[in-house]
């Protein structure tokens, strides 16, 4: 998606929420919760095609991923 192609449809109608102001707060939907602390969210960064709909979230903020590995259980497959 980030390349501007949607992985799901090969549509180039790919559109990026990753300038959107006041993704964290209160209010803010472009959140993960981190755990640990009250209130700790991860801002995300949304990418849609708006040929099929599909959408993938990534996170904003590298710092946060070291977080999550560290508050989050890891997936064992």
């Amino acid at each position: 998606m980030k390349s501007g192609v949607c992985p799901k449809c090969s549509s180039r109608e790919v559109y990026s929420g990753e300038n959107i102001k006041m993704k964290k707060g209160a209010y803010g939907c472009n959140t993960i919760p981190l755990g640990g602390f009250l209130g700790s969210q991860a801002a995300l960064d949304n990418y849609v095609c708006c040929q099929c709909g599909y959408v993938e979230s990534y996170i904003n903020n590298p710092k946060d991923l070291e977080k999550i590995s560290e508050l989050w259980e890891k997936v064992e497959g």
